[in-house]
């Protein structure tokens, strides 16, 4: 499974700054964009990019999906896959509960399942607007009405292909069961993906009469980049603050723990409850970025990237690549060998 495309990960900017950023990430060399969704939506960034640079591969990574109904979902990716002529991703996620409860005001309860029967309605809606008939009656949502002045309508493109962000053995495994592909998570380093991701998602396809080869694998990557350790040393310093905001989270433990590094949550937790976020930060040692973390010479990146990942993404994600317009045009250069290879 080689690394065929190369996008770019931001968090959603203000809308009038989006166009001239999709257009310098195209221009650069990137095959794509992904828009996290934190405090602004992805969707309208897509929407923006999609525009402004023609061609260019957007997708949501992730969308947060329980706050909109699956209808709501389907409706926005489908006018954004028409949009960039078959060029979008609609990503997917659960967020945790503390979000979804006390900041959306939505239910969380029984999320993997529920995940699962949302990304089966978001297609059954899919269907719909190409037939005018919407039937899916799942465990969470039932959805059988729709009319010709609510459909959307047939597109001239193919469906949205709709990704799932999947951590644990379970997710990872209904990802490939109903998605058509698996966003991993930025801790997701070689051994758990060959350990956990490539079997679990061999499992899901087989469930579903498919090919692992047919589930992409998106994996972002964080890089520490420079031809001299002074270089390097701003990119590893922001690369050990993500890598503690990421391993703070419970749930994500056992990935640390598996690859050598146990109970790094629990002292990175210990810290965020005194407050001391460079404490937290502190907690990511260096033998945590060699492991996490790719770093190299600008001349060796894309060979570094490809030892790592290239047999088993189907997507790398570049996880800061933006620090500025020459770093980004840097990188562009590493994306497209990578993709040329």
């Amino acid at each position: 499974m080689p690394i065929v495309h190369v996008d770019v990960m931001t968090t959603p900017q203000p809308l009038q700054q989006t166009g001239g950023l999709a257009r310098r990430c195209q221009e650069a060399g990137f095959d794509g964009l992904l828009f996290t969704e934190t405090g602004r939506t992805a969707y309208l960034n897509a929407a923006v990019a999609a525009q402004a640079a023609p061609g260019l591969e957007l997708s949501t990574g992730v969308a947060v999906a329980f706050p909109r109904s699956p209808f709501v979902t389907a409706a926005t990716a489908w006018e954004l896959q028409e949009a960039t002529g078959g060029n979008f991703r609609l990503g997917l996620g659960t967020q945790v509960r503390t979000h979804v409860v006390r900041r959306y005001g939505v239910e969380f309860a029984h999320p993997g399942p529920r995940l699962r029967d949302y990304v089966l309605a978001v297609k059954a809606c899919f269907a719909a607007f190409r037939t005018g008939t919407l039937d899916h009656h799942g465990e969470f949502y039932d959805l059988d009405f729709i009319t010709p002045q609510w459909s959307a309508g047939p597109i001239d493109a193919p469906d949205p292909r709709v990704d799932i962000a999947a951590v644990n053995p379970w997710m990872l495994r209904m990802a490939a069961e109903v998605a058509d592909g698996v966003h991993v998570h930025p801790l997701g380093e070689p051994g758990y993906i060959a350990r956990h991701v490539v079997p679990k998602v061999a499992e899901g396809a087989e469930k579903s009469g498919r090919s692992p080869q047919d589930i992409a694998l998106i994996v972002p990557v964080m890089t520490i980049v420079g031809d001299s350790d002074e270089e390097r040393h701003k990119e590893r310093e922001l690369v050990r603050a993500s890598m503690s905001f990421y391993g703070s989270t419970p749930n994500y433990a056992f990935i640390w723990d598996e690859a050598g590094f146990e109970g790094t949550t629990a002292r990175i937790r210990e810290r965020q409850k005194a407050g001391d976020i460079e404490g937290m930060a502190a907690q990511i040692t260096d033998d945590h970025l060699a492991t996490f973390a790719t770093e190299s010479s600008w001349d060796g990146l894309a060979e570094a990237l490809e030892t790592k990942y290239g047999h088993t993404a189907t997507r790398l994600v570049l996880y800061n690549a933006l620090a500025d317009a020459e770093r980004l045009e840097r990188y562009g250069t590493v994306a497209q060998r990578l993709s040329s290879r």
